[in-house]
C-alpha cells in the first residue's frame, strides 16, 4: 500500500516501518523457517519470488504492510536490518452487507529471543489505530493457528471475541467492532507507548 510507504509508527519499544527491498533478504532468510511457515499458514517462497511479493504488497491498495524493529537496537546501531524482529499487516476486505469495512490484521514476531517482550502487543496496537485513522477501517479480525495460545490470548486481551473454530485449517477467528467503548480502551493504551504516528 503506498498511502505508509513514508511513514515511521513509533512505540516505546518498537518502531514500525514500511516492507522496502532492502529488507527481503532477511525476511526472506526467516520464512525458510518450518515454525514460521506454520505459525503464518504460508508457503516458503524462492528469493526471486519474495522480492515479487514485496513488490506486489507495496503496489497492492487492499494490503497495509509494516515491518517491526526493535527501537533498542536500531537506535544503537542505526542498521534497520539488525533491529528488525517481525511484521504486521492489514488485509482489507470488500465490505460487507452491512456495509462495514473490514481488516484482517496479522503479526508475527520472527526472533525467537525477541518473543515476550511485548513487541506484538505494541505493534498490534500501533496497527489498529493507524487502521482506525487512515483506513476508516470499522472491523477487525484475526485468524490465529489453534495451537498459537500466546496471540489468541493477547487478542481476547485487546477485546476481540472468538467467531469462528476451523476443523479443517486447525484456525481461530476472532472479531472486534469498532465502538465508542472499545476506542476509549485503545486510545488509552495507545497513549502508554506511543511518541509519534507517523514521521514522514
Amino acid at each position: 500500500m503506498r498511502l505508509n510507504e513514508n511513514t515511521q509508527l513509533i512505540g516505546k519499544n518498537i518502531i514500525l516501518v514500511p516492507y522496502e527491498s532492502k529488507h527481503v533478504l532477511k525476511y526472506h532468510k526467516w520464512m525458510q523457517s518450518t515454525e514460521l511457515q506454520k505459525l503464518t499458514a504460508s508457503e516458503p517462497l524462492t528469493l526471486e519470488q519474495e522480492y515479487e511479493m514485496q513488490r506486489t504488497w507495496r503496489r497492492d491498495e487492499d494490503k497495509c504492510t509494516f515491518l517491526i524493529l526493535c527501537r533498542k537496537t536500531y537506535e544503537t546501531t542505526g542498521d534497520e536490518i539488525k533491529a528488525l524482529v517481525g511484521d504486521t499487516n492489514l488485509f482489507l476486505h470488500p465490505k460487507e452487507e452491512s456495509g462495514e469495512k473490514i481488516a484482517e490484521i496479522e503479526i508475527m514476531i520472527a526472533e525467537p529471543e525477541m518473543r515476550g517482550k511485548g513487541f506484538g502487543w505494541e505493534s498490534v496496537l500501533l496497527m489498529l489505530k493507524y487502521g482506525l485513522k487512515y483506513l476508516n477501517i470499522q472491523k477487525f479480525k484475526a485468524v490465529i493457528g489453534e495451537d498459537n495460545i500466546k496471540s489468541i490470548k493477547m487478542f481476547q486481551k485487546m477485546q476481540f471475541g472468538e467467531v469462528a473454530r476451523s476443523k479443517v485449517f486447525h484456525e481461530v477467528t476472532l472479531d472486534r467492532c469498532v465502538t465508542e467503548e472499545w476506542l476509549k480502551w485503545l486510545d488509552k493504551q495507545v497513549l502508554l507507548i506511543i511518541e509519534t504516528y507517523d514521521k514522514n
